[in-house]
């Protein structure tokens, strides 16, 4: 089978690879869709993954073309979604259910083989069954709206509320999405791009600021999911934040972080809550962000269609990630159609 197999950071190959076969408690997909995860820039372009070579890709969803020995309650031909995290299951962060957590965990596309590849062979306990007519992209979208759906449930909106979201990525897209459909009137969102703001627009924000502009005086929000990972986006969440509001932190910083002294002064004399959110898994695994995420997108209760900004086949990969690195074309969602 054809994959993309990283060998370092920046080396990217479109390679034949041996095609795995489904063991017992496993089957075997033909990936359908699969989609590019902010986390895989850097870690393809920069800092490489746990082990090398890999075939990276976690956003993914396929058809069951192999069920292996054990395995019931799936057919051939079947859609499916994947939980790309593998948890140990007898830590005591998944004893008590805390799955993203997992002290001793695996993973698709950065400890074990994921899907910018053609096959993969996944344990049944990482599926999820496709609604009847679901588009093999939404369900590829079900892990960047379970993420989102994760941080917004850690201090959940009630409604007349204003929501905020920096970074609008497709996770804070999909934030957006959630904030307004549990009962935000407002939502503001800020970004470096006017592009990604444009999509906010879509996705539902009220309210738009380029990082560069000046938010009005006393404008605050109830809740802010900060999905940028840039130490300036980080001390404007928490400034943005009301009397005893609520900031999410999902963004992954590349360089330390350091909070100036009026943000610190904020968040300590407005008694604003901050929250740190990973991954998107609960009980039973993968938990209701994972199953109510999927439900939604195949509804068309979370709109997704208007992210996806380029379709490319999978040999187009290697050049794209080049582009990523030259930085020199607007991209939200990726998706690769193996």
């Amino acid at each position: 089978m054809r994959a993309a197999v990283m060998y370092s950071p920046g080396d990217i190959r479109l390679e034949d690879v041996p095609k795995p076969s489904a063991a017992t408690g496993e089957v075997l997909l033909r990936v359908a869709a699969v989609g590019v995860c902010g986390s895989d820039l850097p870690r393809m372009l920069v800092k490489g993954a746990h082990r090398m070579p890999i075939i990276c890709g976690h956003e993914f969803s396929g058809h069951i073309t192999e069920i292996g020995e054990g395995v019931t309650g799936f057919e051939k031909g079947e859609l499916v979604g994947v939980a790309p995290l593998i948890p140990c299951r007898v830590c005591d962060q998944c004893a008590t259910g805390n799955f993203s957590r997992c002290r001793n965990y695996d993973y698709f596309g950065s400890r074990r083989d994921g899907a910018y590849t053609e096959f993969v062979a996944v344990p049944v306990g990482n599926l999820l069954k496709a609604p009847e007519g679901a588009d093999p992209r939404a369900v590829a979208m079900t892990d960047p709206a379970s993420i989102a759906l994760h941080a917004v449930w850690k201090a959940p909106p009630t409604m007349g509320q204003r929501g905020g979201v920096i970074g609008c990525g497709p996770i804070g897209l999909f934030a957006i999405q959630w904030m307004k459909l549990m009962g935000c009137t407002e939502v503001v969102a800020v970004d470096v791009s006017q592009q990604k703001l444009d999509q906010a627009r879509e996705a539902g924000a009220t309210q738009t600021f380029l990082v560069t502009d000046e938010v009005p005086a006393g404008l605050t929000c109830d809740l802010i999911v900060e999905a940028a990972g840039h130490p300036s986006s980080i001390n404007l969440a928490a400034k943005l934040a009301g009397p005893g509001g609520h900031v999410v932190f999902i963004g992954i910083p590349v360089g330390d972080v350091t909070l100036e002294n009026k943000t610190f002064q904020h968040f300590l004399r407005q008694e604003v809550s901050l929250h740190g959110a990973w991954n998107s898994f609960g009980a039973p695994f993968p938990g209701k962000q994972w199953t109510v995420a999927l439900e939604a997108l195949a509804s068309g209760a979370l709109k997704w269609e208007f992210m996806i900004t380029h379709e490319l086949e999978l040999e187009a990969l290697p050049g794209m990630f080049e582009t990523f690195r030259r930085k020199n074309d607007f991209f939200s969602k990726v998706m690769f159609r193996p």
